[in-house]
């Protein structure tokens, strides 16, 4: 790959192609985090804002986002972090045993009262859904899920770049699911200021619950 100097003229769908095949060589303290880092610098931000007291991540994969938002609560000194997948095989042991995470393996949806008996009543959550990316799986975690988010909190919807960028994933895919949430649910908007970078793997998928 030509460095940049000579890639200043790449169109801009270029650019994200390359991004998304390099994305899976990220490593965070030796673990998989397959993340756009942009969008990695909009998460601490808005974890330092609203301080949460629990992060909800929706597909954890190899587990590197799990760790990374781990430490962040290490650094604030409180705060847990709940990973769901239907399958943690691929998470390391230092994942697994870190004293903020706890891994919830099964369906989001079909786990949601496990989840939600987890959340104290007055708890501030982050909700960061990653998981399977069709519109329907999408939608269904959004309508469950964003009831535990309190007015000023986010819901992060990721890969809603899936045919609005990229042409991977399905069509409808996460983009519509997050247009057809906010049809039905006046107490949520989509932030774009968090899209300050341009380049996301979220558009309208920073959800910021106003209401």
């Amino acid at each position: 790959m030509k460095p940049i100097e000579e890639n200043l003229d790449l169109p801009l769908r270029e650019v994200l192609k390359i991004m998304q095949e390099q994305s899976f060589q990220n490593k965070y303290f030796g673990v998989g985090a397959i993340k756009n880092p942009l969008d990695w610098w909009i998460y601490q931000e808005i974890i330092y804002e609203t301080k949460p007291d629990v992060i909800i991540e929706i597909g954890n994969y190899s587990g590197g986002t799990l760790l990374a938002l781990a430490h962040m609560c290490d650094l604030r000194d409180y705060g847990i972090v709940i990973g769901v997948d239907i399958n943690h095989d691929l998470i390391p042991a230092k994942v697994k045993q870190h004293k903020r995470i706890k891994l919830v393996t099964g369906d989001a949806c079909q786990q949601f009262e496990t989840i939600k008996s987890l959340v104290e009543k007055d708890d501030r959550v982050i909700i960061i859904e990653d998981s399977a990316h069709t519109y329907e799986n999408t939608l269904n975690v959004l309508r469950l899920y964003s009831t535990l988010v309190k007015v000023g909190d986010y819901f992060i919807v990721e890969d809603s770049i899936c045919r609005h960028g990229l042409d991977i994933g399905q069509n409808p895919g996460p983009y519509e699911a997050i247009n057809t949430f906010l049809d039905e649910n006046s107490n949520f908007i989509a932030d774009r200021n968090r899209e300050r970078f341009l380049i996301t793997w979220n558009p309208k998928g920073f959800l910021w619950r106003t209401k």
